[in-house]
């Protein structure tokens, strides 16, 4: 085979080329690892609901819908029933008050508004420190855990903000922002929840030392 000379014309053909061979091997790279990806967040979504919300034979995803806050944007609620009575819901909540950051969490509520558990979903707090929401709040120490308060007696705060939720030691940011994301997922299941379908009106669908 002839060898093509080294001019600018041939250099921009042969990078083209390559170009195109690349694109189309990333192209069926994420073909193939898109639908593994989808079952994968699925799964993770549906073991989360899962462990913050009473025992359900629905499929909560399936019959999932959008409720306002408070504050006016939306937030996705998971309806959970047994036998066809409402048990009820996980919240997926957010908040953007972190000290490193978003945090979202999920959330479950009870038909009478009292906490269930919650799980962290994402965060980017400072390891050892903001990161300790994962366990701290649902940890039965002095007045650390929220599980099993009524939401309906108003919302979580830390001591420090006149609340009576011990933050975080040394992330005070981070637990404000915690609580934040978990009285965000109230105010919006409080909107929708009527105690049988989930919903009344709906959308279908360091820190080292913060002070």
């Amino acid at each position: 085979m002839k060898k093509l000379k080294s001019t600018l014309p041939n250099m921009l053909l042969s990078l083209t080329i390559i170009c195109l061979v690349a694109g189309a091997i990333l192209a069926g790279v994420n073909m193939y690892t898109l639908e593994p990806i989808a079952a994968s967040k699925a799964a993770a979504l549906q073991n989360a609901i899962q462990q913050v919300v009473l025992e359900f034979d629905n499929n909560p995803t399936e019959q999932a819908y959008k409720a306002v806050t408070s504050e006016g944007d939306s937030l996705i609620i998971y309806p959970a029933t047994k036998n066809g009575k409402f048990v009820g819901a996980a919240v997926e909540s957010n908040t953007k008050k972190g000290f490193g950051g978003e945090i979202k969490v999920i959330v479950g509520f009870d038909p009478e508004g009292k906490l269930l558990n919650y799980s962290v979903l994402q965060h980017t707090e400072t390891p050892g420190l903001g990161s300790k929401m994962q366990e701290w709040f649902r940890t039965d120490k002095n007045k650390q855990s929220i599980i099993g308060r009524s939401m309906t007696n108003g919302n979580l705060s830390v001591t420090k903000d006149g609340g009576d939720v011990d933050a975080i030691t040394a992330a005070t940011i981070s637990s404000r922002a915690f609580l934040d994301a978990v009285n965000r997922a109230y105010s919006a299941y409080k909107g929708g929840a009527d105690g049988t379908s989930g919903a009344t009106s709906k959308t279908q669908t360091e820190e080292g030392g913060e002070k």
